[in-house]
């Protein structure tokens, strides 16, 4: 394990992706979807405790009047305060106001988790480079439909945007 990571509660948002019963019931891997959900809910309630933003990401299927059944986030996920954002694509940037959002709370560093590593948080994490954001990966809060697709993401793509972390490294400096 490396030294924990210090982020400034005051420049950071935490950005969960797709914590949607539908997709945390799907078939994963390194970890079951419940396993990330229990990751990330801990790492929301310390972003919270710190003042930092929490941003909660869904999906919805474009061109269609009723979404699947378990196309919210799961049930006590959102909290008062927090930033909910509807996509409809891959990431969550493209069409969601989220990068004006994240600028008008001064946001400088995006910590990622969520389903799926290298679909919606990867297309979400490239975006938020090219915007110019300094990124974090939470490796533990975060599964694939496969494990070679997530460790791709995690040991390949993300060390090159960004610093990859377990949760137990996420820290933030004194207020």
């Amino acid at each position: 394990m490396t030294a924990p990571l210090a982020l400034d509660p005051t420049r950071t948002a935490l950005v969960l992706v797709d914590l949607m019963d539908r997709i945390v019931a799907l078939p994963l891997e390194p970890r079951k979807g419940t396993d990330v959900l229990d990751a990330a809910g801990e790492l929301a309630d310390a972003f919270r405790a710190a003042g930092a933003l929490v941003v909660l990401v869904r999906v919805e299927r474009p061109g269609v009047a009723d979404q699947p059944p378990g196309s919210d986030l799961v049930h006590g996920l959102l909290r008062d305060g927090d930033v909910e954002v509807v996509k409809r694509s891959v990431g969550g940037f493209q069409g969601t106001g989220l990068d004006d959002r994240l600028r008008r709370h001064g946001v400088k560093t995006l910590v990622f988790g969520g389903i799926a590593t290298n679909l919606g948080v990867e297309s979400t994490a490239r975006a938020a480079a090219d915007l110019g954001y300094g990124l974090v990966f939470v490796e533990d809060a975060m599964a694939a439909l496969t494990g070679a697709e997530h460790e791709a993401s995690v040991r390949l793509d993300f060390p090159r945007l960004g610093t990859v972390v377990r949760a137990a490294e996420v820290r933030f400096t004194a207020r």
